[in-house]
């Protein structure tokens, strides 16, 4: 893991985090949590009212030792943010004076781009019970806010610093949808599979009586198919209904799987194979639907 100092000389170093007189140790280590969770590591810390260090942030952190580790701690807030080019205060009541004021999600990828343009940047928190003074914001460049209900505003600290790090997280992704568990990589399935899954899927109704009045099997073979297009099948997913209709024709209620079930089996396959293969000696074509 990367320390302080590496992290500042790196030209895409998160944002520093400052916590302005926070309180509880407790919350310290929730913020040191949620940090971490979103691959910030620099906590800073203005007068923290119960001193530095402290085990009781270390035992909330859950494990952001790196973080813990890391923490700084200043007399002042001029101090703490000398060395930062851009920093963002954040605060949930309305201000008077003339700074702008952003939501998270532009708050994120504006850091993203100072960050990128090597800037170092910062996000000011106040304290867990008024957040910060006037004079504070003062010091930063920007306002951000969080689109809360009016009427219960308030947020724990740690959770402004979750939301704030996940749009900084969410700010660097090719995809902001993304995360970091996919799906399996599935080759999309071709028509001639879909095909095939419509043909043994109807002759397996067809036999169990499902198309009834006859006058209505188009439609409702139409429906059918417009159904199992929509979902628009990965090749894998096609073998597994195949198999599913594939039982239908093996098994019944009577004869469960395991009763008989190769001899079964091989007769249906044989009875398929001989319908399949069997000349058209009509002179009208096939008269399967």
């Amino acid at each position: 893991m990367p320390s302080s100092k590496d992290q500042q000389k790196s030209p895409m170093a998160g944002p520093v985090i400052i916590l302005v007189e926070p309180q509880l140790g407790e919350n310290i280590g929730m913020v040191a949590r949620a940090m971490a969770n979103f691959g910030l590591s620099e906590l800073r810390l203005v007068n923290p009212r119960d001193g530095w260090p402290s085990e009781k942030a270390r035992a909330a952190a859950s494990r952001a030792d790196h973080v813990i580790d890391g923490t700084r701690v200043f007399e002042d807030l001029a101090s703490a943010i000398a060395d930062l080019n851009f920093v963002f205060a954040t605060t949930a009541r309305q201000r008077d004076g003339f700074k702008r004021v952003a939501g998270p999600v532009e708050a994120g990828r504006t850091l993203r781009s100072r960050s990128g343009a090597g800037q170092r940047t910062g996000i000011l928190f106040g304290r867990e019970r008024f957040g910060l003074n006037n004079e504070e914001v003062g010091l930063a460049d920007e306002i951000v806010t969080f689109p809360v209900d009016p009427g219960f505003a308030s947020l724990n600290i740690a959770q402004a610093v979750l939301l704030m790090s996940y749009e900084w997280m969410k700010s660097g992704l090719e995809d902001e949808t993304r995360t970091n568990f996919s799906g399996p990589e599935m080759a999309p399935a071709t028509k001639e599979q879909l095909h095939g899954l419509f043909a043994h899927l109807e002759a397996a109704l067809e036999a169990r009586g499902y198309f009834r009045p006859a006058a209505k099997k188009p439609k409702m073979v139409d429906n059918l198919r417009a159904v199992l297009t929509r979902a628009g099948f990965a090749e894998p997913e096609l073998k597994v209904l195949r198999g599913i209709v594939a039982s239908l024709d093996y098994f019944s209620p009577k004869e469960p799987r395991g009763a008989g079930y190769p001899e079964r089996k091989a007769k249906v396959d044989r009875a398929l194979h001989a319908e399949d293969t069997q000349p058209d000696t009509s002179g009208e074509g096939s008269d399967r639907d």
